[in-house]
């Protein structure tokens, strides 16, 4: 099942990368490359690696033909793709979904419009390319209510889609770095379908939750406590055996509840889409995707997992990037684990996820995409992925309806 690991490819950076990238270029054409502009530099990834940060154009949007009902946008990896994709804008409309490409020539890529767009439409001419799809749950259709867990920085809001049958089975949906926890709505007809209920989650610092004292991130070092949270909230709902789903840094943050969670004798199983199952692994990627020199990803590793560093870069205490290290610590896994992942991720790069399931073969799956990109896997070949997450949740026993 599993395909052959191919080598990453140096591609486009991710959007996540973008204020970084401008940056780091404007520092090293400014400052040179003296030691005191490497620090400067390494400075500024340390903090942008911590800073939360709303979501940010990355697409150039060419034309919008309402007759036609489609839009045209600059040629990316990721705009390129097949599937089912959302689009961020500011004008008459701020979201609209996409369909299929329709014209490609190198430069530029037309999709089809599957929101209905007026001809007196105008749109801002830079946008957010996303995987999301569905923005708000009722576009899923699915009864759900709103909730609230507490956690230990206040009330952290979540959707609550309960199973049509009765069940114990639950599976907590947990976003990725630089979103919301709508970007996990994709996941939640897959569970409906067999019999789950689902709890999409967020967590400190994410502007759906509350802020912690710092408002930084801390790369899922404490976010994995609103996640527990959670899970004692779904136990006195009921919920006997529990799932995490983990977004990217939603991925990283699982695994530190899995590893940490004192409710761990409910957790039954983690899902790991596209996720970070070590930062270094990813800093260093991201380091040679923006050229950066060694020295200046060493430094950074340095700032963010120091005490001396948190207080330049405002997270008030330091990454412990060892114990957030996955792989290295694959021996403490208790529960089985499934891990999609597309080898042309471009951001988060799929090595570390290859490395644990090298690590632990008796619990870990692992399911090879290539083109996929970061978190669009469920677009670029939902059948595939939806097959994958059921076969997986069914041979584990932990299917309620079939």
């Amino acid at each position: 099942m599993n395909a052959p690991r191919r080598a990453a490819r140096r591609r486009a950076p991710h959007p996540a990368a973008a204020p970084l990238r401008v940056a780091i270029a404007a520092l090293t054409t400014a400052l040179g490359l003296s030691a005191t502009a490497l620090g400067a530099v390494s400075l500024r990834m340390a903090r942008t690696v911590v800073t939360p940060a709303g979501r940010i154009p990355d697409v150039h949007l060419r034309s919008l033909d309402a007759a036609a009902q489609t839009v045209t946008l600059d040629r990316t990896d990721d705009t390129a793709l097949p599937g089912r994709y959302g689009l961020f804008t500011t004008g008459t409309l701020d979201y609209l979904r996409l369909g299929s490409v329709v014209k490609d020539d190198g430069t530029s890529v037309t999709r089809k419009l599957l929101t209905h767009v007026a001809a007196d439409a105008h749109l801002a001419p830079m946008a957010a390319f996303s995987g999301w799809y569905y923005d708000k749950p009722d576009d899923l259709q699915i009864p759900y209510r709103h909730a609230l867990i507490g956690t230990p920085v206040g009330p952290c809001p979540a959707w609550e889609f309960p199973s049509a049958v009765d069940t114990d089975v639950w599976v907590i949906q947990v976003h990725g770095r630089g979103t919301t926890r709508a970007e996990t709505l994709r996941a939640v007809p897959v569970f409906h379908d067999l019999g789950i209920t689902s709890l999409v989650v967020s967590y400190r610092n994410d502007g759906d939750a509350p802020r912690s004292r710092t408002g930084t991130y801390a790369l899922g070092a404490t976010e994995w406590r609103d996640v527990d949270a959670a899970i004692g909230y779904a136990r006195r709902q009921g919920a006997r055996r529990i799932l995490l789903m983990g977004w990217s840094m939603g991925g990283a943050i699982c695994l530190q509840t899995e590893f940490s969670s004192p409710h761990r004798d409910v957790i039954a199983g983690l899902i790991l889409e596209s996720p970070v199952a070590d930062w270094r692994t990813v800093l260093r990627y991201q380091g040679r995707l923006l050229r950066l020199p060694t020295p200046v990803l060493a430094f950074a590793q340095r700032i963010l997992g120091s005490d001396w560093g948190a207080v330049l870069t405002g997270a008030g205490s330091a990454i412990p990037l060892d114990r957030l290290d996955a792989v290295a610590r694959a021996s403490e896994l208790r529960h089985p684990v499934l891990v999609l992942h597309s080898d042309d991720d471009g951001f988060v790069p799929s090595d570390a996820s290859h490395a644990l399931a090298a690590a632990r073969p008796d619990l870990v799956t692992m399911e090879t995409f290539a083109v996929a990109r970061h978190t669009k896997l469920w677009n670029y070949d939902e059948t595939r992925w939806t097959r994958t997450i059921k076969d997986w949740v069914r041979s584990h026993g932990f299917a309620v309806a079939e």
